[in-house]
């Protein structure tokens, strides 16, 4: 079964450009334990949002994991894993954090809760509402 994921990126530092632009990446980096432990439970074929943080506060397009957990290798500290992603697609629209803010069906979702985890679950449920957000089948 396919669990889902949000993971934040400074576009300053990794922008979804440049995961397009490279096919292929690790995300490394990743120096939180709770967002470490995230990154473990990821299974193959899994699916994140991938969100541009600081200044756009916004989903802007979707991953799919393709390597799980295996040793950081910017990690000198041997603590930390790294996974591989593959972009998968745009949002077709952003989705932004003033409007997830303001949905009531998102009002458990992590990211709201605990705004600097960097890797979150996410539910089915969420999941499927922020991309009918996007595509803008919400009435």
């Amino acid at each position: 079964m396919t669990a889902y994921w949000l993971l934040k990126s400074e576009p300053e530092a990794f922008s979804w450009q440049k995961l397009r632009e490279e096919g292929r990446t690790p995300w490394d980096g990743v120096r939180n334990y709770q967002a470490a432990r995230n990154l473990r439970q990821m299974h193959l074929g899994d699916l994140a949002f991938f969100y541009h943080s600081v200044k756009e506060r916004q989903i802007v397009g979707k991953v799919k994991i393709v390597q799980t957990a295996y040793p950081d290798p910017t990690d000198t500290t041997g603590r930390f894993v790294a996974v591989d992603v593959v972009p998968v697609g745009p949002m077709a629209r952003p989705v932004t954090l003033a409007q997830m803010r303001l949905a009531p069906a998102l009002a458990d979702l992590s990211l709201l809760r605990q705004s600097r985890l960097s890797v979150v679950p996410l539910t089915a449920q969420h999941w499927a509402f922020i991309n009918a957000m996007s595509d803008g089948s919400l009435s």
